[in-house]
């Protein structure tokens, strides 16, 4: 074969949907790329992939781009991940993306050679929570699934959530869009301290025989009060009664967050990270 023919071989097109080639890929990172399985399923901007060795999905600014790679892929498919990252303008500075350590090393040392400095911004660790375990310390208030008339304090917890997180991408009125969309799933929780504040957020969303925890956030002036221990709880049992394994990912700076949901039954099962 010519050498042209090889290269356009290697460079073949991207197909733009995925198929169960691609689910079965992700078996085996199920709990790191928990999240890109259920938004290869949905709408996105950007979805390509291989069905062998690379996956691209990307639902929108300031969504970060996930990207899934094999554990032992080689310099080649590495390099063909960042050539696909730069053809389609995401090495702009203004996106960055959930990647296995491997691809996230590449990429840093790649773009330092295109004159581009990408590191990595934060280190994604991925838990379950087969046997959950009740708090020891009994927060005051209690669970509290919220309701439409919820709607604009939901949209200010968001907002700060994503302001706090470092995403400031969603102004307040695609908060209140999302807002809306947790309300309807019935899936979204407020802890309620005894005065009737709404404490602590968070809700679960699930894909197959899984469900990820998120949207975790307590108020500043209501925090080291365990409502957020006592709420993450309440709702892994919820998502337990359903049939679901609950999963959830952390930032693995947060020492005191990881060590309160470890003391709730969560188990450390895969790494990731973030660069950009």
């Amino acid at each position: 074969m010519r050498d042209f023919d090889r290269q356009m071989e290697k460079d073949k097109i991207m197909d733009t949907y995925v198929d169960e080639r691609d689910y079965k890929l992700l078996d085996a990172d199920k709990y790191t790329f928990f999240i890109l399985k259920r938004i290869m399923g949905g709408d996105s901007e950007l979805l390509l992939s291989d069905h062998e060795n690379l996956i691209l999905c990307f639902t929108g600014h300031p969504n970060p781009v996930w990207i899934w790679t094999p554990e032992d892929a080689s310099e080649e498919e590495l390099e063909k991940a960042y050539q696909l990252a730069e053809k389609n303008g995401l090495l702009s500075g203004e996106y960055h993306f959930n990647v296995k350590y491997a691809l996230a090393e590449y990429f840093v040392k790649r773009a330092a050679e295109d004159g581009l400095k990408i590191k990595i911004t934060m280190n994604m660790l991925a838990y379950d929570c087969l046997n959950p375990i009740k708090p020891e310390f009994q927060a005051d208030g209690e669970i509290y699934r919220c309701e439409s008339t919820d709607l604009d304090e939901l949209a200010d917890f968001l907002e700060k959530f994503l302001e706090e997180t470092g995403v400031n991408g969603n102004d307040i009125g695609d908060c209140r869009k999302d807002a809306e969309d947790y309300i309807n799933s019935g899936n979204m929780y407020f802890w309620k301290d005894e005065q009737g504040n709404n404490a602590a957020s968070c809700k679960w969303a699930q894909t197959g025989d899984m469900a990820s925890i998120n949207l975790v956030f307590t108020r500043p002036e209501f925090r080291r009060k365990h409502y957020a221990e006592n709420l993450v709880y309440q709702v892994t049992m919820k998502v337990k009664e359903a049939g679901c394994i609950p999963m959830l990912y952390t930032d693995a700076d947060y020492v005191a967050s990881n060590a309160c949901y470890e003391k709730i039954g969560y188990v450390l099962r895969g790494k990731l990270c973030t660069i950009g």
